[in-house]
């Protein structure tokens, strides 16, 4: 692992759950490259990983994207997301990328994808972002 402004905080509860492991990044790209695991309790009836665990897993690897392009002074809250479901996952690992698409003062756009590890996508999404002063999200 390599040094970011992430180290700086502890990983919220969600991304814990989903096992959340930051594997590259580019800060001043707005680029992050993440690892999810897709455990065995995620799957639904016929065997594939629920779409709500997907959803999460790719809004887990948009936040860190902006995180890192400010430089954590500003805390992401979505306020639009679209999804998109293009085959089945398993269970097991999950790779996310995700990209700051343009920041501005107050929103920012950004997309991702994740697939397997073999490079096959199974889901994309592109989100708004309301960019908050993070001073403002702590009790």
């Amino acid at each position: 692992m390599f040094p970011t402004i992430l180290d700086c905080f502890d990983a919220p509860p969600c991304a814990r759950h989903l096992s959340l492991d930051i594997l590259d990044a580019r800060p001043i790209d707005g680029w992050v490259r993440v690892r999810f695991e897709a455990r065995p309790e995620f799957a639904n009836g016929a065997g594939n990983v629920q779409g709500g665990f997907l959803t999460a897993m790719l809004d887990d690897t948009m936040g860190p994207a902006v995180l890192l392009m400010t430089d954590a002074k500003f805390h992401p809250v979505t306020i639009a997301l679209t999804v998109n479901f293009l085959g089945p996952a398993r269970t097991g690992p999950l790779i996310g990328e995700a990209q700051v698409i343009q920041l501005g003062k107050t929103i920012a756009f950004v997309e991702a994808c994740l697939g397997d590890e073999s490079g096959r996508a199974v889901a994309r999404a592109s989100a708004s972002v309301k960019l908050v002063p993070f001073e403002k999200t702590r009790p």
